[in-house]
């Protein structure tokens, strides 16, 4: 027992870690002499993968698969598909969501239209804003004007910072002003449409108008427009050329703005300018509508100018054929010609020839006897013949002679009956001296 504990003998107590450690340092052996088997070959993925791939290279769209655990849209989001369906009150799209989204009229465009065919087509392709998703199936209501308003709006903004002029298409008219597609809904009230007041709005109806933003709400989705204020600064621009261009005897286009009783104010396109009603015509008018109309685009001479008072003169008459350039050849002495008696004086009779061309009747020529006055023998609108005595172009005066030509009334009239016009009947030195003199000779 004792030989079997003496240390001498070479025996070691049991160790128990060594006895764990044991069969695991003994176990790797076997495994690391045995032969590895094959491993099998790489498998490629399935065909779907390289063909998806290929569509996403080439640009084809992209379709979400929200039954991958993709959110589903919420309200505020744009999304992009494509028009299925449209009816008369509304469109489908198909955003690639379960169940296909609908957009209603009102919805569908800023623009009246009685039909969602008016706005929209089969396979357009659109941006739409969810405005909401309802029920179990997630049914999907959608905005294209919504969303068009979102894409512009930077732009809107940035075009109200800089004061840009845009261009905005009416679209109606509504009380109070007009309806302009901006890819937002504006509104250009009555009295932004005209430098004054716009009565009649229905005729702005399609046409693209050139505006300016002068308030923009995004969180209340209000942009008010102005063309007056665009009109007000081309005016001004007008105005600042025309005075640094204009002189006395141009011909410049302009249109009628207004009338009065003595004459009309002329339109030269950013700077009005006076036509007195002398001015207007060769002949004799009582009223510049006999002549003009509001609206009316003529020519007019500039006759003077103001610089200091803003004040331009015209003339329309300057710009027609001037009736005395050629009154010889229309009037030779000794034709007989017939007029209208127009105005009377104590020395004679005033007879319009044409407008424009008034011919004297000294009193000594009205008939073979002693004449007083010359209503004794004629009347103020009455026809009559007469012989043409002398014609002076230069100094624009045309004798005429009632007896010569056999037209004088023989029986009497009223010695008392007037023969001068209000205004003393406008006759010159020379038309009293002159005739007087010839009247003597003769």
């Amino acid at each position: 027992m004792e030989d079997q504990l003496h240390p001498d003998h070479g025996f070691q107590p049991e160790d128990p870690q060594a006895e764990k450690s044991e069969p695991q340092e003994a176990t790797p052996e076997p495994i690391a002499a045995q032969t590895p088997e094959p491993q099998p070959e790489p498998q490629p993925e399935p065909a779907e993968a390289p063909v998806e791939a290929a569509a996403d290279a080439t640009g084809t769209e992209e379709r979400v698969d929200y039954s991958e655990g993709v959110a589903p849209p919420r309200p505020g989001d744009i999304l992009h598909g494509k028009i299925v369906q449209v009816a008369d009150d509304h469109v489908l799209v198909d955003v690639g969501y379960k169940s296909e989204g609908v957009i209603p009229l009102n919805e569908l465009t800023y623009r009246r239209v009685q039909s969602a065919s008016e706005a929209a087509s089969m396979d357009q392709e659109i941006d739409a804003m969810v405005l909401s998703v309802e029920g179990e199936e997630g049914s999907l209501r959608l905005s294209k004007r919504r969303a068009d308003e979102a894409k512009v709006w930077e732009d809107l903004v940035a075009a109200y910072e800089s004061g840009t002029v845009i261009e905005a298409p009416v679209a109606e008219a509504v009380k109070g002003g007009l309806v302009a597609d901006i890819g937002a809904r504006g509104f250009i009230p009555a009295s932004q449409v005209e430098r004054g007041y716009a009565q009649e709005l229905h005729p702005y109806v399609g046409q693209t108008l050139r505006v300016k933003i002068i308030e923009l709400d995004r969180t209340k989705h209000r942009v008010i427009l102005s063309r007056k204020v665009v009109l007000e600064e081309e005016r001004k621009q007008n105005r600042e050329r025309i005075w640094e261009t204009i002189e006395e005897g141009q011909v410049l286009h302009g249109t009628v703005k207004s009338l009065t009783d003595f004459g009309a104010f002329i339109d030269l396109g950013g700077v009005d300018g006076l036509l007195h009603v002398s001015e207007m015509s060769w002949g004799r008018i009582q009223h510049p509508s006999e002549v003009l109309h509001d609206g009316q685009e003529i020519e007019v001479k500039v006759l003077r100018l103001d610089r200091e008072r803003g004040r331009i003169s015209l003339g329309y008459k300057q710009v027609l054929d001037n009736p005395w350039d050629t009154v010889e050849q229309r009037y030779p002495v000794g034709a007989i010609v017939r007029g209208k008696v127009v105005r009377l004086a104590t020395f004679g009779a005033f007879v319009e020839l044409e407008p424009g061309v008034d011919g004297l009747v000294h009193i000594s020529q009205l008939a073979d006897h002693h004449v007083t006055r010359p209503g004794e023998v004629v009347a103020v609108g009455e026809d009559v013949e007469v012989k043409v005595l002398r014609v002076d172009p230069v100094e624009r005066r045309v004798s005429l002679s009632l007896r010569e030509a056999g037209g004088y009334q023989s029986q009497k009239r009223d010695p008392y009956a007037e023969t001068e016009t209000p205004d003393g009947g406008g006759a010159t030195i020379g038309d009293i001296v002159g005739d007087d003199f010839k009247g003597l000779l003769d």
